[in-house]
């Protein structure tokens, strides 16, 4: 079976920017609480009448460039949200026809923070059994749209943005790709981390506006406990399973929720700082945008055979890990 492979990376990023400082004139906070609680200083936020499929589009245009592709050459497109443009359809499919990729199926993924780590674990089993060989994943989230800005606890730590990779066979038989992964999910996490309305079960109502229903609740100290044994467990779990230590990772590329999570899985996994990619001081939490966000970030530093872990945790509850060697670059 061929390696699928990440051949190319693509992001969007909204030009607004709402800084600790503003957020300040919102809530009961400070710009040294978050940052000392959270590491965001920044995020971004994507104004007026525009959904996550706006971001996405761009993502992906911005993809294409880079590879010299056009949309038409797409096959599947993945994407992977929490924050859909509408019930239906879906937004893989207004993201497809925006792009005018002809050819392309699509569907949407929803494993809240850990949704891109799936949708890339989906989407190489497609390339694997030989059924496509030209794959996007999208990973997007506007979640200012359900973030109650009221709510000192969840308006601080959560941004908007967009990444995609495409992902496609290694042809050349080179042995780059993704090679193994680690996915699990736990439902009963539900009552710590969720939306209390909107959906089938509490469709919206008068009541359920008026309560405020309709943004992220989430219990902080739950939350944190769950996350940081899981991110952690995972990356040491696929690290075990492939015989890798400290030494021989390059990089990490941890979900971007808090910086003592991602602190606490570097040091599982026996990481130095340099070798861990951070950027929620600027961009805060995207939810299922992190992890290619921070692959866009640091694009250039990454070179043909870089040993990558990516590991995640999100609502659900869901978590994992993926081991992959990067595929390109000087």
């Amino acid at each position: 079976m061929p390696r699928a492979q990440i051949t190319a990376l693509g992001h969007y990023l909204p030009d607004y920017v709402l800084t600790n400082q503003e957020l300040e004139q919102l809530v009961d906070t400070s710009d040294a609480w978050i940052r000392e609680r959270t590491g965001v200083c920044e995020r971004r936020i994507l104004t007026g009448e525009r959904g996550s499929s706006y971001m996405g589009v761009r993502a992906v245009q911005e993809l294409l460039a880079k590879k010299g592709l056009d949309a038409s050459e797409i096959e599947l497109l993945i994407c992977c949200t929490v924050t859909p443009d509408m019930v239906f359809p879906a937004t893989a499919n207004i993201i497809t026809d925006e792009l005018g990729a002809s050819r392309a199926w699509g569907f949407d993924l929803g494993a809240a923070c850990s949704g891109f780590l799936y949708g890339v674990c989906v989407a190489s089993q497609f390339i694997e059994t030989g059924r496509y060989s030209k794959i996007v994943v999208v990973g997007v989230d506007k979640m200012s749209s359900i973030i109650d800005y009221q709510d000192r606890n969840t308006c601080i730590i959560f941004g908007d943005g967009a990444g995609a990779v495409l992902l496609e066979p290694d042809t050349a038989n080179t042995g780059y790709g993704i090679q193994d992964f680690v996915l699990y999910s736990d439902g009963s996490g539900m009552k710590h981390l969720h939306m209390k309305s909107g959906g089938s079960r509490r469709p919206p109502s008068l009541d359920t506006v008026r309560n405020r229903e309709h943004y992220v609740y989430q219990e902080g100290q739950a939350v944190f406990k769950r996350a940081v044994v899981g991110m952690a467990e995972a990356a040491a779990e696929i690290m075990e399973r492939n015989g890798l230590t400290g030494a021989d990772v390059h990089w990490l590329v941890p979900h971007q929720a808090n910086l003592r999570i991602i602190d606490a899985t570097a040091q599982r996994m026996g990481l130095t700082p340099d070798k861990v990619m951070v950027n929620i001081d600027r961009y805060g939490n995207t939810t299922s945008g992190t992890l290619p966000l921070c692959l866009s970030d640091w694009e250039d530093r990454l070179r043909p055979g870089d040993r990558i872990v990516l590991a995640s945790f999100g609502g659900g509850f869901t978590w994992g890990a993926v081991y992959l060697t990067w595929a390109y670059g000087k």
